[in-house]
């Protein structure tokens, strides 16, 4: 008897994509999946393929990245989740946005972060086309609905709880909202402390919605010193390269308040969903002390020009320093690679100062699998 050659073929069709299934299911239960939201400081190139002015895609930066060209990362190399996925052991998790990440690789999570973006949805709007948050949330959608195709519904749902998640934000909803102009729309609205409260009201908002989504271990950074970033030195017109006031005043006003609301979350939820990252104090401490961890200078952008290196933007015709591994600041605004590796050494190891109710390195000891 023969056997019709189209049901040869479909039944051949039908084998492969069953192997295919078989290979990538044991290896989704193997690894930590790792998600990464936000702006800037975590953006590894999600604004490259965007129509926006918020993006680190042409020299100098990734000067320092193994194929010394741009990536989308605002860093002179490695940018903070790229270190923590190499401290965890972890895959690197490709931008949400970039052709790249398909099949086997979206095992391994995804980054939804969009350089310019805040808490607030009207931060950052002198940018254009950003991944405000409620869209990095409808990816992480998109992206769970293509993970379920390919594992099913169930381990998709254990691959995201399971999963490291990491959200930045805060910064823009000062430098890029509240004290953009003199005469900002929030910054008539409200007083400074006014302002910090609605933040962290807000923020509650999009951390629950986190949860919803299947977020069990999320980690949240509070803004950096944001008075002594090279920028605001430079605005500020320092002198002996002392922090700017005001926007220093935001971040002491705002981190106490997000840190408290975190730990009445996890009460609320019984249970340590939010790790707090401390990055007010890890960064306080590159500042004031850079000689001790190897720095030369932590006033002085490596990249930039004007007073500082802190005017405009860093470009192929702006001041380059020679040794990045001197330098706390690449550009006006985010760390070195180098920088960044001393603050997740901080997140792997550091105390409770820095680290609550744990650091990673406790994280990844208790959630490990027998």
């Amino acid at each position: 008897m023969s056997i019709p050659r189209t049901f040869l073929i479909t039944t051949l069709t039908v084998a492969l994509a069953m192997a295919m299934v078989a290979t990538i299911v044991p290896q989704a239960e193997a690894a930590r999946a790792f998600f990464v939201f936000g702006d800037s400081l975590v953006d590894s190139g999600n604004n490259n393929y965007l129509a926006t002015t918020a993006r680190a895609d042409s020299p100098p930066y990734g000067i320092d990245y193994p194929t010394h060209r741009p990536t989308g990362r605002f860093s002179n190399g490695f940018n903070f989740p790229d270190i923590i996925s190499q401290s965890m052991g972890l895959e690197p998790t490709l931008p949400y946005l970039s052709p790249e990440l398909n099949g086997q690789r979206l095992l391994n999570g995804a980054n939804f972060a969009s350089a310019g973006i805040g808490i607030l949805n009207d931060t950052g709007i002198q940018f254009a086309n950003i991944l405000r948050m409620f869209r990095q949330f409808q990816l992480f959608e998109e992206y769970q609905r293509r993970v379920s195709a390919i594992i099913g519904t169930d381990r998709t749902q254990q691959l995201v709880n399971d999963a490291l998640v990491l959200i930045t934000l805060g910064g823009n909803d000062f430098v890029n909202n509240y004290f953009l102009t003199p005469f900002a729309p929030r910054r008539r609205q409200f007083s400074l402390p006014d302002y910090c409260r609605f933040l962290v009201s807000e923020y509650r908002k999009l951390l629950m919605r986190l949860y919803d989504l299947g977020g069990r271990r999320i980690l949240v950074t509070g803004t950096g010193p944001l008075g002594c970033v090279p920028a605001e030195l430079a605005m500020s017109g320092s002198r002996n390269g002392e922090c700017a006031p005001e926007p220093q005043r935001a971040a002491q006003i705002f981190n106490p308040q997000l840190f408290q609301m975190l730990q009445n979350l996890n009460r609320e939820l019984g249970s340590d969903v939010f790790i707090t990252a401390n990055a007010f104090a890890m960064n306080i401490d590159l500042i004031n002390s850079p000689q001790r961890f190897g720095f030369v200078t932590s006033k002085v952008a490596c990249c930039g020009q004007g007073l500082y290196n802190g005017l405009g933007l860093c470009t192929v015709v702006s001041n380059l320093c020679p040794n990045r591994n001197v330098y706390v600041f690449w550009d006006p605004y985010h760390p070195t690679e180098r920088a960044n590796r001393v603050l997740v050494q901080q997140l792997m190891t550091g105390t409770t100062e820095y680290m609550n109710p744990m650091n990673l390195s406790t994280i990844m000891a208790l959630d490990a699998k027998p």
